[in-house]
């Protein structure tokens, strides 16, 4: 029993070293053409964006909408392969996996 609880323990130790280091990795995704650019961090929150000024125009709106979830998607995925990079070179493991 004292060795699943150390186990545990090991395990949320790797879990918080890996969200300080995810939290000091960001990636960048842009869309129509730069115009849309977003920065977000390893623990999937927006650091930034910024927003080219021709697209805050009222008849834009749609496709200002669409570039910012074109963005993020893009964002999102690299974060996740970033991830997955981290988790393997750093040798997480999950007893039992």
């Amino acid at each position: 029993m004292f060795e699943k609880i150390k186990q545990m323990k090991n395990l949320r130790d790797q879990a918080k070293q890996m969200k300080g280091a995810l939290d000091q990795e960001t990636v960048n995704a842009s869309a129509n053409s730069g115009k849309v650019n977003l920065v977000m961090n390893g623990s999937q929150e927006i650091v930034s964006i910024d927003i080219n000024p021709e697209l805050l125009n009222p008849e834009k709106k749609e496709e200002l909408e669409k570039s910012i979830r074109e963005a993020f998607e893009d964002a999102h995925k690299k974060v996740q392969n970033l991830m997955v990079q981290k988790f393997q070179s750093s040798g997480f493991n999950l007893p039992g996996l």
